[in-house]
């Protein structure tokens, strides 16, 4: 008995062997075929007739844009974002995956009647859900989406939608952060009134900024200063006496010019500055980096600390350094510590923490009325975006 059952296996595995072959065969005879291509040239753009046949695999797409001017519309001023997590549903409720926004903008779900590897395979409402990150501000007011896919025999997939989900528009979180050495008063300013004021004992400070808010003004212990608020969250480091003042001239030196090329070393002497182990390139150089492309001002070029080790910018004459924009280059290094040291001459003059994000940039503005050398490095050696330097000189 022992012997038959053997004998049965080992024929059982060679006729499925025998099978696997002949469909490999077949299969790769029809491959062959297809490569060569057909013979009759009367085919070669003839109108298809033939529509009940779904067998490729398609993205349904949400996608989701950072609103830099919190208008609720994808407009002039705004830019795709990277990073952003989109979970979907099915319409028992029941999760189907979470997938983050690419450099474009858009978390891409594959749908497909034939296809195992699509997330959406079957006709049904399906419900697409933005997570948004902390602080920030749903413009368009539609993160939790819910459309129907339909059959549709002879489209690409075999499943069409209602539509497409709607854009959503995502506004940075806006904060002032700072380091105060002595009594000081803050104040908020919107089309030149007052919108708040606080006074600021010594030590560390940070407040929200309302929508409407577009300054804030340092006041009192010789630390005045006054500073345009960009879309995004702002950091004054500590504040030192003697800032840039509002009528100071004001320079601001991106990265486009640097090259024409998609990536390059920033030669010394551009932007009127010496460089040293600062890199420019484009924010869709490097695949997946999330920093790259949402610390972008320009939607082009941005400079980041090379390896991830410290940077230099400066000068033999001294310039104001009134700010900078800063952005983690990865979502793996979210939270990363930037520091920022500023030297007049062999004095170090500043030295500031600023926490980082891959999501959107910070303004780090210390308004230093005189500086000559620049020093950035992080704590866990991640890279640093850097855009919009703004100098004084």
């Amino acid at each position: 008995m022992a012997d038959n059952a053997l004998v049965l296996f080992i024929s059982a595995l060679v006729l499925a062997g025998t099978i696997a072959l002949i469909a490999l065969a077949m299969r790769w005879r029809r491959k062959r075929r297809k490569a060569r291509g057909n013979p009759d040239p009367a085919q070669d753009y003839a109108a298809r007739t033939d529509w009940s046949g779904s067998r490729r695999l398609l993205n349904y797409s949400s996608f989701v844009f950072m609103d830099v001017d919190g208008d609720g519309k994808f407009g002039q001023a705004d830019r795709p974002i990277a990073g952003i997590v989109v979970r979907a549903y099915d319409e028992k409720g029941s999760f189907l995956a979470a997938l983050r926004t690419n450099g474009g903008g858009f978390a891409n779900f594959p749908m497909s009647t034939k296809k195992r590897r699509a997330l959406l395979r079957a006709p049904g409402t399906y419900r697409f859900v933005v997570s948004v990150p902390r602080g920030w501000r749903v413009s368009t007011n539609n993160q939790d989406q819910s459309l129907r896919l339909m059959e549709l025999p002879g489209s690409p997939s075999g499943l069409a939608g209602e539509e497409l989900p709607r854009a959503v528009g995502l506004s940075p979180a806006r904060f002032v952060r700072g380091k105060a050495a002595a009594e000081v008063t803050l104040t908020l300013l919107g089309d030149g009134m007052v919108l708040d004021t606080k006074p600021l004992a010594p030590g560390a400070f940070r407040f929200d900024v309302p929508v409407d808010a577009d300054t804030v003004m340092i006041s009192g212990s010789g630390l005045d200063r006054r500073l345009p608020l960009s879309p995004y969250a702002a950091d004054l480091g500590l504040l030192q006496r003697g800032a840039i003042s509002g009528e100071a001239a004001l320079e601001t030196i991106g990265f486009n010019d640097v090259t024409r090329l998609p990536f390059q070393k920033v030669r010394s002497g551009y932007g009127g500055l010496d460089w040293r182990n600062l890199n420019a390139l484009t924010g869709h150089y490097v695949k997946n980096s999330e920093g790259y492309v949402n610390g972008s001002l320009s939607r082009c070029y941005v400079a980041y600390t090379s390896s991830g080790h410290q940077a230099e910018f400066g000068s033999n004459e001294p310039f104001g350094f009134h700010s900078v924009m800063l952005t983690a280059a990865w979502l793996a290094s979210e939270g990363e510590v930037a520091l920022i040291e500023s030297w007049l001459g062999e004095e170090l003059i500043a030295s500031d923490e600023v926490v980082l994000s891959a999501l959107a940039p910070v303004h780090y503005a210390p308004m230093l009325k005189a500086v000559t050398r620049v020093r950035i490095s992080t704590r866990h050696c991640w890279q640093a975006v850097l855009d919009e330097l703004v100098v004084a000189r």
